[in-house]
């Protein structure tokens, strides 16, 4: 009677909707899987001790060299300098006990929402873009993910000159092509 009422226990949990709901769906949490997965690799490659410690020090490391959409991931985990919460411990903690990134994301998403709402921008491919058809918003992302600037620049013509400029350094493959057409 026990053995009955305990697989019935357990047939309830499998049919839960808050248990099934808890996890992700494809492309949810994309930032939050995909750095932390990053880290985790980086945390193996670097044969760091996996103490809680050594890990919640590490990822304040690794954070401050972050741009974008990892920076606000960052941020929302308290692992940067100007954040005002901080759940470090709910990443590092997790980590050093080996847990899957997925779940950590999961467990993260319940505590706040916006972690998994970031999503990486969509990347312009620059040789088969023609650039002139761009935004200036877009040609000034573009220079911004390079790390370069266009001091002076008013019209989108500069921002375009400045770009095909920069293009051999930044993107040689997508330089070649514009060449070869």
């Amino acid at each position: 009677m026990l053995c009955l009422s305990g697989l019935s226990v357990a047939i309830a949990f499998v049919f839960t909707p808050s248990i099934v709901n808890g996890a992700l769906k494809d492309g949810e949490c994309e930032v939050c899987v995909t750095f932390l997965g990053r880290f985790y690799q980086s945390l193996k490659d670097n044969d760091v001790k996996f103490t809680s410690q050594d890990i919640e020090k590490a990822l304040v490391k690794a954070c401050k060299d972050t741009k974008g959409k990892e920076n606000r991931l960052c941020y929302y985990i308290g692992a940067t300098s100007d954040a005002a919460t901080k759940i470090v411990n709910e990443v590092s903690i997790p980590l050093s006990s080996h847990i899957p990134v997925v779940k950590i994301c999961e467990k993260l998403k319940k505590k706040d929402g916006q972690i998994c709402e970031l999503k990486y921008d969509k990347q312009v491919d620059l040789s088969t873009v023609d650039v002139k058809k761009l935004k200036v918003k877009e040609l000034k992302k573009i220079l911004e993910e390079w790390g370069e600037s266009c001091k002076g620049c008013v019209e989108k013509s500069d921002f375009i000159r400045k770009i095909n400029e920069l293009m051999p350094k930044y993107a040689p493959s997508a330089a070649k092509a514009r060449t070869d057409l």
